[in-house]
């Protein structure tokens, strides 16, 4: 059965690529149940989002938060309040020494349990939201439909879905933009400003 989760034995190591902790490696535990974005589409993500927004000073949530590689690369760039969704006890453990390490525990939250749920519950808003989930998730069509339904992004926020080429959301009534790297792809939403 395909999970869409490679254990991380297969990642030796992972790297913040830019910005104040740029070159800094880290060593997730083998095991964890995630499946690391390659550095080439963590950096094409980032180009495209520095491009398009500020990050520095922003709020930031990271759903199926995984290592957190994402949270540490928006921390890297200057975000500076960051919510990171997790339920696997190992992972949520790795993140905690990892932001403690790169002295961002303070401006970190970690909330470990169930990611549907939280975005149900939630009532915050964020600049940035980035969701990677299990590429198999059967439920992958519901998370932009939370993301809008429960109006979790700010006036100009983006939402950022990473998947395979098994879905499209091209026809989202917020839909961007789609960048294509190898088997990865990111699908870039809008929320719009208010008029």
């Amino acid at each position: 059965m395909d999970t869409g989760i490679v254990p991380a034995a297969t990642t030796e190591h992972m790297r913040i690529i830019s910005g104040m902790f740029g070159g800094r490696r880290f060593n997730p535990p083998s095991g964890i149940p995630a499946r690391p974005t390659t550095d080439l589409a963590k950096g094409g993500l980032f180009n495209v989002l520095e491009n398009m927004m500020d990050l520095d000073g922003i709020k930031t949530l990271e759903i199926f938060g995984g290592t957190g590689s994402i949270s540490y690369e928006l921390a890297s760039r200057g975000a500076e309040d960051l919510t990171i969704i997790e339920k696997d006890g190992t992972s949520v453990e790795f993140i905690k020494k990892t932001a403690k390490e790169l002295d961002i525990a303070g401006k970190l939250h970690i909330v470990r349990g169930d990611a549907f749920k939280f975005l149900k519950q939630c009532t915050d808003r964020y600049d940035f939201i980035f969701s990677d989930p299990p590429y198999a998730l059967p439920a992958m069509d519901e998370l932009p439909q939370l993301v809008f339904e429960k109006n979790l992004l700010n006036p100009g926020g983006v939402f950022v879905l990473e998947h395979t080429t098994r879905n499209d959301y091209q026809q989202h009534p917020n839909f961007l933009r789609m960048k294509n790297y190898g088997t990865t792809i990111f699908t870039f939403f809008l929320q719009p400003n208010e008029s």
